[in-house]
């Protein structure tokens, strides 16, 4: 990316000041990460008790343990002193948990700043997708606020392992600035204009990741797996369509290249939960064992009813919503999936 106009760095701050709003695996690998690069980071924790342990130790134990925070990242449990010279949010909490939190954080300010999304999913009451979200309680100005997504697990972020994401916005000049924030040797950033396309890719890949790993519970092979791998992507890129996504955006990181991640590997909280289910846990157990939000869960009854109010046929998504919210059998509903007339394949595209 060539050389960015001085007076673009303006928007974010020259240099930027941000502001990371959650304290899980996520939010705590992207303030690593930038202050790593050297920048003045504030980390908000909402749990007192824990942000006082990060302060003492200088590692989150809880949820990123053998992570040492640097000297240029600071944390608080208070958004007040958190936006306090603030130029950029970085947001990172749980999808239902967007909406209290942006209205909060709206409260605190004079004017909104630029805000960057890392959070994947659909809200339960409104259905609706983080970007609308915060048009509605953050603001209206599509401008002020960029997604950032792609198959990035906080871990191996934290390692500097290498990793490639995208950041999508409807303006050029946040897309690029953000694209600048985060690009680093092992973090590589791209840019996009399509926020929905981008935001639906990021929700779905985890309820297929649920399914893929219910089916690797259940051991019913590579053949399956591969399977619901592919009609995923096109449930996912049928519901973003839809929605008014950009088709090419499902054949990029933010669609295939974070489904797979998710639905394949060993690190995906996701597919971990879908695995137990598959070996006969209960969703309770389940959840209580994995210890952290698995935002396929709630992302499942969310689409599910999103795609009874839009009339478009996600037949995986209903398969695992039958399986989440109304007990439904394993056996009994990959029957009835699999039961399904024979289309052609564009048809179901």
């Amino acid at each position: 990316m060539p050389d960015m106009d001085p007076s673009v760095h303006r928007l974010l701050g020259d240099p930027p000041h941000p502001l990371v709003v959650g304290g899980g695996s996520w939010g705590t690998a992207l303030a690593l990460h930038l202050a790593e690069k050297g920048l003045p980071v504030f980390q908000w924790i909402r749990d007192p008790i824990l942000a006082s342990d990060i302060r003492a130790t200088r590692e989150n134990r809880v949820y990123l343990p053998g992570m040492t925070y640097p000297a240029t990242l600071a944390v608080t449990d208070s958004l007040e002193e958190g936006l306090s010279g603030s130029s950029v949010v970085v947001l990172a909490v749980p999808c239902q948990a967007v909406r209290p939190v942006a209205i909060h954080l709206r409260s605190l300010m004079k004017d909104p700043l630029p805000l960057i999304s890392g959070t994947k999913g659909i809200e339960r009451e409104t259905h609706s997708l983080v970007s609308s979200i915060l048009r509605d309680v953050y603001s209206d100005d599509p401008g002020l606020y960029a997604i950032l997504s792609g198959p990035s697990f906080a871990k191996e972020v934290a390692k500097h392992l290498p990793t490639a994401v995208v950041i999508a916005s409807s303006s050029e000049r946040l897309a690029r600035e953000g694209q600048s924030l985060f690009n680093a040797p092992t973090f590589k950033v791209y840019t996009r204009h399509d926020v929905i396309g981008t935001e639906v890719g990021g929700a779905m890949k985890n309820v297929i990741a649920l399914a893929s790993g219910i089916s690797d519970g259940m051991e019913l092979g590579a053949n399956s797996r591969a399977a619901l791998l592919t009609r995923g992507l096109a449930e996912m890129t049928r519901l973003g369509v839809r929605l008014g996504a950009d088709r090419r955006t499902f054949s990029g990181l933010g669609g295939v290249g974070d489904l797979f991640l998710t639905a394949t590997s060993e690190l995906s909280r996701n597919r971990r939960v879908g695995i137990q289910l598959g070996r006969g846990e209960s969703l309770p157990e389940t959840l209580k064992e994995v210890g952290q939000v698995a935002e396929g869960v709630p992302t499942a009854q969310s689409a599910y009813e999103l795609s009874r109010e839009l009339g478009i046929d996600l037949p995986i998504t209903r398969a695992i919503y039958r399986i989440l919210y109304e007990g439904a059998g394993l056996s009994d509903t990959l029957r009835s999936l699999m039961s399904r007339p024979s289309k052609a394949e564009e048809d179901e595209s």
